[in-house]
């Protein structure tokens, strides 16, 4: 397993999470602190697993602790204005979801965990993780298609 590529993957799924650039920078080094700290998954093989509900958990934490703010313009970057046109259409589509249906995009397409590693977190079968995923991903061009004829 690739740490660096995976610290990457852990801060956006924090981020993603938190909304906050250095609440997800200080969750994402503590998952890497806790993580290193246990080794009784890392010798089975579920080191991947382990780190996302490490950090899915210390997200939890922080979110029992605060209110999340949301995301402010500087955070969004500068982008054209079709660029910024389509990147608040897609967050309109995904604010109109569940947070768990995003939550499954974010770590299925965004950071491109395997379906056997999201299932282990969620604690279903990969079959019914995929019928979660698709339905997700139905829900969300529907969202998109219906903002788009407006």
């Amino acid at each position: 397993m690739d740490l660096e590529e995976q610290y990457d993957k852990i801060y956006r799924y924090c981020y993603f999470k938190t909304r906050s650039r250095e609440t997800a920078e200080d969750i994402t080094q503590e998952t890497f602190l806790k993580f290193f700290e246990s080794s009784r998954y890392t010798d089975r093989g579920q080191c991947l697993q382990y780190l996302y509900t490490i950090a899915r958990n210390l997200c939890i934490d922080e979110h029992r602790k605060i209110k999340t703010c949301p995301l402010d313009e500087e955070s969004m970057g500068s982008y054209s204005d079709e660029g910024m046109l389509l990147r608040s259409s897609l967050r309109a589509a995904l604010d109109g979801m569940e947070e768990g249906e995003r939550e499954l995009l974010l770590l299925r397409y965004v950071n491109e965990l395997p379906v056997g590693i999201i299932a282990g977190l969620y604690g279903v079968s990969r079959f019914a993780l995929r019928r979660r995923l698709s339905k997700a991903v139905r829900d969300v061009k529907k969202i998109f298609e219906e903002g788009e004829a407006l």
